[in-house]
């Protein structure tokens, strides 16, 4: 349980589901420190505590902060290297937010509403990555991308959600191109159905129960924030299907 010994990572909307359970794993796999954020302060710092408690020797910095704000990202950047010496190994890009739920057809999708979901799912992670490259560059990293199947096909209501993982397919893809010839790679991965607060607002008609719970989809998370994945760049996976055990495979 020692993967990701001595590394500093920063998982954005990490105060539940997916980026918390990410969190806590890191912890246990012996990172030497994780700054969490999310807008929730009072959700953030329950978030703090779990993952101080698994891991009481590590680093854990928590950052209540918008990820759809500019001058958000440049104070969770400014204030993560600053806490971890200028050094960050790992960028997970997990924030992300529904938008207007019920989710309403194009035609009816308010304009504020459709930007928002655009700033947090698309722009963030492309100035998040923009701005803690030079930290990574020098002694490598790994960029994780959440995405989703609705970047992949168009499912009618799901809207700017489906319109902004597109974007993040299409980033991903251009990030990893231009950073090949670097030591920082860049993957996405797409989690699948998930028992989360945000899953439910979006099919509130759903059984929750038939979906993963997040800590049933981290593996492939952690294989790609460590050194065991070296080799594997530009690439998209699926957490919940063989992409895991296909990648394991291939790697040995």
């Amino acid at each position: 349980m020692s993967r990701l010994q001595g590394k500093y990572a920063l998982i954005t909307g990490a105060s539940q589901g997916l980026g918390l359970q990410l969190a806590l794993q890191f912890a246990q796999e012996g990172a030497a420190g994780i700054a969490i954020v999310a807008r929730g302060a009072e959700l953030l710092e329950e978030a703090r505590h779990l993952i101080q408690n698994a891991a009481p020797e590590m680093k854990v910095l928590a950052v209540t902060a918008d990820v759809s704000q500019p001058q958000d990202i440049e104070r969770i950047v400014a204030t993560t290297l600053n806490e971890f010496q200028g050094r960050l190994d790992i960028l997970i890009n997990n924030a992300s937010t529904i938008g207007s739920s019920p989710m309403p057809f194009l035609l009816d999708y308010p304009l504020e509403d459709f930007r928002n979901v655009l700033n947090t799912n698309l722009i963030a992670p492309f100035l998040l990555i923009k701005k803690v490259l030079p930290a990574m560059i020098e002694n490598g990293g790994s960029i994780i991308n959440v995405t989703s199947d609705a970047g992949v096909t168009g499912y009618p209501g799901w809207g700017a959600y489906g319109i902004s993982k597109f974007g993040l397919e299409g980033l991903s893809q251009t990030w990893a191109a231009e950073l090949e010839e670097s030591n920082v790679r860049v993957n996405w991965v797409d989690p699948g159905n998930m028992n989360t607060a945000m899953h439910r607002a979006a099919e509130p008609d759903e059984d929750p129960t038939q979906w993963a719970d997040p800590q049933e989809v981290t593996d492939i998370f952690i294989y790609l924030a460590s050194d065991e994945s070296k080799d594997f760049h530009g690439q998209r996976f699926e957490a919940q299907e063989d992409d895991f055990e296909k990648a394991t495979h291939e790697a040995a």
